[in-house]
């Protein structure tokens, strides 16, 4: 199979017939830091990222679902250019901290908020807190009472429309756990005006993950700026619009498309009734800022043929990421070198050592002939790649490297044995 059949993802590019991340081959990455091992380009990152604050309107919070990837080295590099950050627990608010998010351009959801993240929140004074429910709100009133602190909140409502996804990351229905019908948010939203130490400050959706079609959030936006005005019928004004996030990566796509342009089209449709309401508008990006600019690099460790199928058992495996498992999600395996000239091409199934028949990377993926310390890349991994991964089977995590042009920078030590003792 020639090397012209292979064609690269967005800054992963093959260079005589290598591939490389930027300007590093990927095969000096695996020499020098080991596989698996996860591989993030700095200028995809930003490039994703600065989309967003270009194309959004004067005014605007974009905020980074850390939950996408929260590497301490890349939430750095996304608050200095100048992001926000969307956090679902203590730990995440702790880690936007400490890579050092403002504050005030901190949203906390999530629906089973803890007593002891509630009062870390009010100890950073962040932005606001999302409630999802009326027990959530009363047990924030409660601890705001006893501290004597003014607290901003929002509410997450279910617009309840239909998004073509995976079920497991369709979040906007009316029969998910997450947020509340808009009936009990206009009471959630009247409970909180009456209270001394609650300030209603927006309103939130969130309809789902890996949407391809931009009508839905223009709806959802549609739909959050008709209860704003409701609302604001009866006195209560909000500040902001909270449209969320889930904007889609072409993960199965042959053809690489650069995701500003996506960026661009979603605000567009999201601004515009936002706008012209006369409210801020806030979202909640995250796989599609990180994702294409993650690889997961794996290396084969045998082959087999066995009823019928050829394996390729690598040692990535289904800890390090789960989405094939856990979604079916296909993501792009490409071979690292092919200097090499093969016999031939197969079509193999490239499976982990793991003790699952789900432990598989790819299925009936086309590659050249493969051999024993061949390389292979998963592409865009960088979103809910390591962040998703576990010691399952006593596995250890991966490290992880950020490429910057001809330098590169381990942001995460693999782990060792040692650390399954902790």
């Amino acid at each position: 199979m020639g090397a012209n059949k292979y064609v690269g993802y967005g800054r992963f590019q093959y260079q005589n017939h290598r591939l490389h991340c930027e300007n590093i081959p990927l095969a000096h990455l695996a020499q020098s830091y080991g596989t698996p091992l996860y591989v993030y380009s700095r200028a995809a990152i930003l490039e994703n990222a600065h989309a967003y604050l270009a194309q959004a309107p004067a005014g605007s919070l974009v905020c980074y679902a850390v939950k996408a990837n929260g590497n301490p080295a890349i939430l750095r590099l996304l608050a200095e250019a100048g992001l926000g950050a969307d956090v679902t627990s203590g730990g995440e608010l702790f880690l936007a901290l400490h890579a050092g998010f403002l504050p005030e351009k901190i949203i906390y959801s999530g629906v089973g908020k803890l007593p002891h993240e509630i009062e870390a929140a009010l100890d950073a004074n962040i932005r606001a807190l999302h409630v999802e429910s009326a027990r959530e709100l009363e047990q924030i009133a409660l601890i705001a009472s006893q501290r004597q602190q003014i607290v901003p909140i929002g509410v997450r409502v279910n617009p309840d429309i239909y998004v073509e996804t995976h079920p497991y990351i369709s979040t906007g229905a009316r029969q998910h756990k997450f947020g509340v019908s808009p009936e009990t948010a206009v009471s959630l939203f009247h409970f909180a005006t009456q209270h001394p130490w609650l300030k209603p400050v927006g309103i939130a959706a969130h309809i789902g993950s890996q949407i391809q079609e931009i009508a839905p959030f223009t709806a959802s936006a549609e739909f959050l700026v008709g209860l704003a005005d409701e609302l604001a019928s009866s006195g209560i004004q909000l500040e902001y619009i909270d449209v969320g996030g889930g904007l889609g990566v072409q993960y199965a796509s042959k053809k690489w498309e650069a995701q500003s342009e996506k960026i661009e089209q979603w605000m567009t449709g999201v601004a515009k009734p936002v706008q012209n309401a006369g409210y801020r508008l806030v979202m909640e990006p995250g796989r599609s800022i990180v994702a294409a600019a993650g690889a997961l690099l794996t290396q084969v460790v045998y082959t087999k043929s066995q009823g019928g199928k050829q394996f390729a058992i690598v040692d990535a495996a289904m800890n390090d990421l789960l989405r094939p498992t856990l979604y079916k999600a296909h993501h792009e395996i490409l071979p690292v070198d092919l200097t090499q000239r093969r016999r031939g091409a197969e079509k193999y199934d490239v499976v982990g050592p793991i003790c699952e028949t789900g432990d598989f990377l790819g299925k009936e993926r086309p590659l050249p002939s493969l051999s024993p310390s061949d390389l292979l890349a998963v592409f865009h991994a960088g979103a809910y790649g390591f962040a998703m991964s576990s010691n399952y089977n006593g596995r250890l995590r991966p490290a992880e490297v950020l490429v910057d042009g001809e330098t590169t920078y381990l942001i995460r030590h693999r782990q060792t044995y040692a650390n399954l003792l902790k």
